[in-house]
């Protein structure tokens, strides 16, 4: 039986819980400051408010005063915060962890410097650890399809567990495996951690198409923008995939399940896609932000922000060409300059001749 700690209560983190105590291991659920209903609401009767679900026996919720109780001896430690969280999920986590632990995270999206260059969060949380904690533990995390519902419902998930050292993967995958949670490994870290991020901007991408046939006031009709839908997505494939090559992940990850197969998931519904839905149907989306969907946590409008502003810098420089990316580059003028619904078709593949 092995110990895990996480850092983290929301759906995912939660949902992640049920593999590993119906394996036998022992779970330790810390909340945020931001957790703290959460937990309690655990710690009287079990349920997870958001989740809509009791978690299993083996999982032990600790708010986030007692951290330390909850990290003491563990065998894993988990960073189950979203892209928003991970400064703090760095300063704390560097606290908490302990040399030998396997560190795992679920925190998807990038960074960057104002050159353009990209970080995985990953790496953003060992900026936080001294180079010799850094360098005593494993670093790992999850990605691929998985929508945090389902798997705590028992649906067939396939995910991939990446990161630098096989033997941990292997370790980490033992612990998770089940008859409806499935799991391959990589050691292509940064390819994964790249589709990670990608797939939540074309997730909002996915969006539009829908907000258009709302607009017009279609959405029964018989057809209703399925030729849209797909061009966008296959757009959104081919950046992922020059995305990867750009930033020296394996091109062919893109092509999997922590690729095209995440982008999938994702584009099927969620926040981002609403957030896109809106913009669609003519909304400018300062009114989004600031009004429809205010307060509401949109990671991929976050990595549009960070990745289609790093674009300009490495354009500046050289690095990537004007025409390319041309999906990013419009989500970016959606969110930063309330740029109109206009998709730039002529500019996709290449440019038509």
């Amino acid at each position: 039986m092995a110990k895990i700690a996480i850092l983290g209560a929301g759906i995912m983190a939660t949902a992640l819980t049920f593999p590993l105590t119906e394996n036998g291991h022992e779970v330790h659920l810390v909340g945020t400051h931001l957790d703290q209903d959460i937990i309690a609401s655990i710690q009287k009767d079990g349920t997870h408010p958001n989740l809509g679900l009791k978690v299993n026996d083996g999982v032990t919720a600790y708010q986030l005063e007692d951290a330390d109780e909850a990290f003491e001896g563990a065998d894993v430690a988990m960073s189950g915060v979203n892209s928003f969280g991970v400064h703090f999920a760095g300063k704390h986590l560097s606290q908490l962890v302990k040399p030998g632990m396997r560190v795992l995270s679920i925190t998807k999206g990038m960074e960057a410097d104002e050159d353009g260059t990209l970080h995985m969060l990953p790496d953003v949380l060992k900026t936080y650890f001294t180079p010799e904690l850094r360098d005593s533990v494993s670093w790992s995390a999850i990605v691929g399809p998985s929508i945090a519902g389902e798997l705590a419902v028992h649906h067939d998930t396939c995910v991939v567990f990446c990161g630098e050292d096989q033997a941990a993967l292997d370790y980490l995958a033992g612990l998770f495996r089940t008859d409806y949670y499935h799991v391959w490994t990589s050691t292509d870290f940064l390819g994964h951690e790249i589709g990670a991020c990608m797939k939540n901007i074309y997730a909002f991408a996915a969006g539009l198409g829908q907000g258009l046939t709302i607009k017009e006031g279609k959405q029964d009709d018989r057809y209703i923008r399925y030729n849209y839908n797909a061009a966008v997505f296959a757009q959104g494939q081919k950046e992922l995939r020059q995305f990867m090559q750009l930033l020296g992940g394996v091109p062919e990850t893109s092509d999997g399940l922590g690729g095209v197969g995440d982008m999938f998931v994702t584009s099927m519904g969620g926040r981002n896609v609403r957030a896109g839905e809106f913009v669609g149907q003519g909304r400018p989306f300062s009114e989004v932000r600031d009004s429809l969907m205010k307060g509401v946590t949109l990671e991929g409008v976050n990595a549009i922000r960070v990745v289609g502003g790093a674009l300009k810098p490495l354009t500046e420089r050289g690095v990537v060409k004007p025409q390319d990316f041309p999906l990013c580059r419009y989500l970016y003028s959606i969110i930063e300059e309330d740029a109109p619904l206009d998709m730039p078709w002529s500019k996709f593949f290449g440019g038509e001749k």
